[in-house]
C-alpha cells in the first residue's frame, strides 16, 4: 500500500511539474468557445498546399476569402466560405504583405501595399486595377530606409511596407513596418498627406508590423501591432498618440474585430482574444513548442490540428468565426467555429 501511494505521489509531481507544449492539447479547453474545423480549406487542383503564405486575409461581404499568396503561386486566392478554392485574382501582384476589402457604397475594394515592388493598390474583386500609387515617388526620401544587413541576406529596399489601413474618409495609412515604422497617410485619391510616427518618441514602435482602423470608438482610432514591443498601441487618426491599449503579447502580427470583441494573430503560436479595455478573455490554439513558432519553417508533418505555428493575419466572417493565415512556406490558413 506504501508503495503504491508513493507511486502515485510520484506520478503527480511528474504532472505538475512537466513542461507544457504543444501536444497537450487538453490544455487548451476546446480552445474556449471556440472548435477548430479540421480540413476546412481546400487548395486548388493538383495543388497540396496553397503556397507560400506571408500575407493577409479578409472576407468580403457574400462571405468569400481572400487569402494573399507569395511565390509561384502567388497574387490573392479566393475561398468559398466553406473553403473551396475558386479562383486566383487576375494582375494581382505576387508580393501582397497586407490587404483590407473597403465597403464603399454599393461596391467592394481591397487595399493592397506590396513588399518588393513599391506600390499602393486599390482594386475591385474581380482584380481591376482602380488606384495604383508608386510609393516610392510619393513618400519623400527623408523617410526612406538604409540598407540593412542581416544573418542570411541584404534588404536594399527603401520601403519596407507591411501594413494598410483605410479610414471612412477614403484616407490611407501605410506602415513601413519592416523599415523605420513610419507610417504614410495618402487621401482617397491617392495624394501624399504626411508621415507621423516611426521609431523615435513618443511613438518607440519596433516593428509596427500592421495598422487598423478600430470602430469600437467615438471617434475611431488607429490601432497599431507593435511587434517587437509585444503590445499593441492606440492613436488618433491624426497620428497623435493614445497609449498602450495591450501589452505583453506574443508579439502580435495582426487584428480583427467583430463586436466589442478584437482577435490577435500573436506569430509566437497563439491567437487571443481581447475585451475592449485590452484584457485577455480567451486564447486559441496555443503552441508552446519554442523549435515550431515564429518562423515559416513548421513543415506540414509537424503541423496539428487546431494548434498554430505562426499566425500572421487573421479575420472574422459575419458570424464571428475566425479565420487565420500563418507564415509559412507551404501556406496553411485555419478555421476556428464560435460555438453558440
Amino acid at each position: 500500500m506504501k508503495f503504491i501511494t508513493r507511486r502515485l505521489a510520484l506520478l503527480l509531481i511528474a504532472t505538475l511539474t512537466a513542461p507544457i507544449t504543444a501536444f497537450n492539447v487538453a490544455a487548451h479547453d476546446k480552445h474556449h468557445g471556440y472548435s477548430h474545423e479540421k480540413g476546412w480549406l481546400k487548395p486548388a487542383e493538383g495543388q497540396k498546399h496553397i503556397g507560400q503564405s506571408h500575407g493577409e486575409i479578409a472576407v468580403s461581404k457574400n462571405g468569400d476569402i481572400y487569402v494573399s499568396v507569395m511565390g509561384k503561386q502567388g497574387g490573392i486566392q479566393v475561398f468559398s466560405p466553406q473553403g473551396k478554392y475558386l479562383r486566383n485574382l487576375p494582375k494581382a501582384p505576387w508580393d501582397i504583405h497586407a490587404l483590407v476589402i473597403k465597403q464603399e457604397g454599393d461596391k467592394e475594394f481591397i487595399y493592397a501595399p506590396t513588399m518588393f515592388s513599391y506600390k499602393i493598390l486599390k482594386m475591385d474583386l474581380q482584380g481591376n486595377k482602380v488606384l495604383e500609387i508608386d510609393a516610392l515617388k510619393t513618400i519623400p526620401e527623408r523617410y526612406h530606409n538604409e540598407i540593412t544587413v542581416h544573418k542570411n541576406w541584404t534588404d536594399k529596399r527603401k520601403l519596407r511596407l507591411s501594413g494598410i489601413a483605410v479610414a471612412d474618409s477614403g484616407e490611407m495609412y501605410i506602415v513601413d513596418g519592416y523599415g523605420r515604422d513610419f507610417i504614410h497617410q495618402f487621401d482617397g485619391k491617392g495624394n501624399y498627406l504626411t508621415t507621423f510616427a516611426g521609431k523615435g518618441k513618443p511613438w518607440k514602435f519596433s516593428n509596427c508590423h500592421k495598422i487598423a482602423i478600430d470602430p469600437r470608438y467615438t471617434p475611431k482610432r488607429l490601432l497599431c501591432t507593435d511587434r517587437n514591443n509585444d503590445r499593441l498601441v492606440h492613436m488618433q487618426l491624426d497620428g497623435t498618440l493614445i497609449g498602450d491599449y495591450a501589452t505583453d503579447l506574443r508579439k502580435p502580427s495582426a487584428v480583427a474585430f467583430y463586436k466589442d470583441k478584437l482577435a490577435v494573430a500573436e506569430i509566437r503560436g497563439r491567437v487571443s482574444i481581447l475585451d475592449i479595455n485590452g484584457k485577455i478573455v480567451n486564447t486559441i490554439g496555443t503552441n508552446d513548442n519554442a523549435k515550431q513558432i515564429g518562423h515559416d519553417r513548421t513543415a506540414p508533418k509537424d503541423w496539428q490540428d487546431g494548434i498554430f505555428t505562426s499566425p500572421h493575419g487573421i479575420a472574422f466572417d459575419a458570424k464571428g468565426n475566425l479565420l487565420i493565415t500563418e507564415y509559412s512556406k507551404w501556406g496553411r490558413v485555419l478555421k476556428f467555429n464560435v460555438k453558440s
